[in-house]
């Protein structure tokens, strides 16, 4: 299977897929370079990359700084920035459609967001649901795929990434996938046939 992690800096997605050992051409691209594997890490556009070939699962994680609901006294309607948020819905949207045209299984990850009221099919997960006793509530469009379910339900209900204090790292970490997530995408998606 070919699988393409889009706007994905962490490598965390792609190396859960890759450590599956099930034979999956797995390729992280941002615009950044990887703190993961190098040698599959495509530091570039990830319009271009859904282009450059067909894809059997693209699972993408666009910028949620302007999209996110947290983020609505700057972002809002009739807030400051809020012309920011319509350039990004309608990038993600882009590349939502995009995506679907490239591979018949695409996910789409983001915190709460205006964008999934522009999208069918979202399920909403938690990380105290894959072994971290934290809360994000975190939305997945789903085309092609079914839902993730949970695989660790453990208690603690600490919100650790929202209390995060500023530095030059916090955007780049408060967005890493939490691993039990990313393993449960891989075990859950990777060992689903292709269509």
């Amino acid at each position: 299977m070919k699988v393409l992690v889009g706007c994905e800096e962490s490598g965390v997605v792609s190396q859960a897929f890759r450590d599956l050992d099930l034979g999956h051409e797995v390729w992280s691209c941002d615009l950044q370079p990887t703190r993961g594997d190098k040698d599959w890490h495509i530091c570039g556009d990830v319009i271009q990359a859904l282009r450059s070939q067909e894809w059997n699962l693209v699972i993408l994680h666009p910028d949620c700084t302007a999209m996110a609901v947290s983020g609505n006294r700057w972002y809002g309607k009739g807030m400051p920035m809020n012309d920011k948020r319509k350039e990004a819905v309608e990038w993600t949207l882009d590349l939502w459609e995009l995506a679907k045209a490239r591979a018949n299984r695409v996910v789409l990850e983001n915190p709460v967001s205006v964008i999934f009221s522009h999208i069918d099919n979202v399920q909403y997960i938690q990380p105290w649901q894959h072994g971290h006793g934290e809360t994000k509530k975190t939305g997945l469009a789903l085309h092609g795929v079914p839902p993730l379910r949970p695989t660790n339900v453990v208690s603690g209900r600490e919100n650790r990434v929202w209390r995060m204090p500023p530095g030059p790292n916090r955007k780049r970490d408060r967005s890493k996938t939490y691993q039990g997530i990313a393993n449960a995408m891989a075990n859950q998606w990777g060992e689903q046939k292709c269509k």
